[in-house]
């Protein structure tokens, strides 16, 4: 998921989305917009990055702190998931175009534009899950590693 922007709101019903659908880790790729939203994500596998919005201060790094998520050290946060490499980014970082064509992993995951995107440069799948505010549809997006099928979730009422 990604540019929840503080709607907790829509990130809870996300949750219940991955829940239903049986998503082992989520990932959000920024501007998560504060307490409120990791509320919703406390106690299940998590991975982010900062957005251009995002005010890491030290209230919100302290709140983290207490709950047990760990805060990103920079952009991008690479993880492995089902035997596949993972780059996490926002979208707005500089290089961040450049390291579409240089890093060395299976995924790119970013958002910031609020546009859905799924597509394959110089054999590295990048996607962008869309946007859960100020987007014309609200999604999200799962990943099956196995497989590699990608599919958008659309959010009722968007």
């Amino acid at each position: 998921m990604s540019d929840s922007h503080g709607r907790h709101l829509a990130v809870r019903a996300v949750v219940a989305l991955f829940d239903n659908l049986g998503v082992s880790h989520i990932i959000h790729c920024g501007d998560v917009g504060g307490v409120e939203v990791f509320d919703e994500l406390v106690g299940r596998p998590l991975t982010f990055v900062w957005g251009n919005t995002d005010l890491p201060a030290g209230g919100l790094l302290s709140y983290l702190h207490e709950v047990d998520l760990p805060a990103p050290n920079g952009a991008p946060a690479r993880i492995d998931l089902g035997g596949k490499r993972f780059a996490v980014f926002h979208g707005h970082e500089p290089g961040f175009d450049a390291a579409i064509g240089t890093l060395d992993v299976d995924y790119i995951l970013h958002g910031h534009s609020h546009v859905a995107r799924d597509e394959t440069i110089r054999g590295r799948r990048i996607i962008n899950p869309g946007a859960l505010h100020r987007a014309r549809r609200k999604s999200v997006a799962t990943l099956e590693t196995a497989t590699d099928e990608l599919t958008f979730h659309e959010l009722p009422g968007s």
